[in-house]
């Protein structure tokens, strides 16, 4: 097992639940924040398994996924207004829920947790069908086009799970302010992905030929 790279793991997930936590329960005034509670729930067991999984069974592919330096210009102002766009949801969700903002009933919390869970076994699928895949946007070497599976209806599932996940995120913590504010990662996942298309298209074989067989980007039968 490669110690290095385990313990690169293990400190990236702990940040990232101490920082969510910050960003949610300190703006909420209080830990009695039930919503955020299940948010991390159903965030980060199954990403904690799935790291797991991907230590065991495919290191390289985990090291992919831990890697964030971005090569490309215009990917470094798409994670730029990420960040900026996860910190405002976050802090709104907690101001939402100390002030009563706007806030959804408990129900629909349980329910964008389901269709949550359902998007993390999208991305999983993915995952296992794409050992190329990448946080950051690169050509690899020896990398193939897929063309099968769920990229066998959108050319990029991944990103189409991760619409999923980040449009429940805001739904589960209750939040309407904080959804609306998530509403802006479409226009920064289709500047993301036409910028990849464009990079694909210069170093990858093959990949006008399958632009030309998947038709849809994202959303099947509408782009």
């Amino acid at each position: 097992m490669d110690k290095k790279l385990l313990l690169q793991a293990v400190i990236k997930f702990l940040s990232g639940v101490v920082l969510l936590a910050v960003l949610l329960f300190w703006p909420a005034g209080t830990f009695q924040y039930p919503q955020a509670k299940l948010l991390m729930i159903v965030l980060f067991i199954p990403m904690f398994l799935a790291g797991l999984v991907m230590m065991v069974k495919d290191p390289e592919l985990l090291r992919k996924r831990l890697n964030m330096k971005e090569n490309e210009s215009e990917q470094k102002s798409v994670i730029l207004f990420s960040g900026i766009m996860f910190i405002a949801a976050f802090i709104a969700a907690g101001l939402s829920f100390r002030f009563n903002w706007l806030m959804l009933p408990f129900p629909v919390s349980i329910v964008f947790s389901v269709v949550f869970l359902f998007a993390y076994l999208l991305f999983a699928e993915v995952l296992r069908e794409n050992s190329y895949l990448s946080r950051t946007v690169e050509v690899q070497e020896g990398q193939k086009v897929i063309d099968t599976g769920l990229y066998g209806i959108v050319r990029h599932p991944m990103y189409m799970a991760t619409v999923l996940l980040f449009l429940s995120m805001p739904l589960i913590l209750g939040s309407v302010i904080s959804f609306v504010i998530m509403l802006a990662y479409f226009p920064i996942i289709t500047k993301r992905i036409r910028n990849e298309e464009k990079v694909l298209e210069e170093g990858l074989p093959g990949y006008k030929e399958y632009k030309q067989k998947v038709k849809y980007r994202l959303l099947p039968f509408i782009w």
